[in-house]
């Protein structure tokens, strides 16, 4: 069975906090790729996709910021993942299983 990195856990966590922060009660995707931008295994694959990471960070701030607002509730302890966050780990939990492969990391 597949594990993950320990630099995949920091990101899934630094998404759920960056949530939590701006007091939204749910963690996105925008949020889960934004602590992605952070993740040195992630980072490589979107350089070589020829992504501009830190205009790609300045795009989901504003977007976190701004187009989330909505997602803002007054009492909150922890912000939950939806299910297209879910989704997209397990995708790339399934993808490595069936890769042969025994580590998920932020590439994945």
């Amino acid at each position: 069975m597949a594990t993950f990195s320990k630099a995949l856990e920091r990101s899934i966590h630094r998404a759920i906090g960056l949530a939590t922060e701006h007091r939204h009660e749910l963690a996105t995707l925008e949020h889960l790729l934004y602590a992605l931008t952070e993740d040195g295994d992630a980072r490589a694959v979107l350089s070589a996709c020829s992504v501009d990471v830190g205009e790609l960070r300045e795009t989901l701030e504003e977007y976190i910021e701004d187009d989330l607002s909505r997602l803002v509730v007054e009492d909150v302890d922890e912000a939950k993942p939806t299910a297209g966050f879910h989704r997209v780990v397990q995708r790339a939990l399934i993808h490595v299983e069936t890769s042969g492969r025994s580590e998920v990391t932020g590439a994945n």
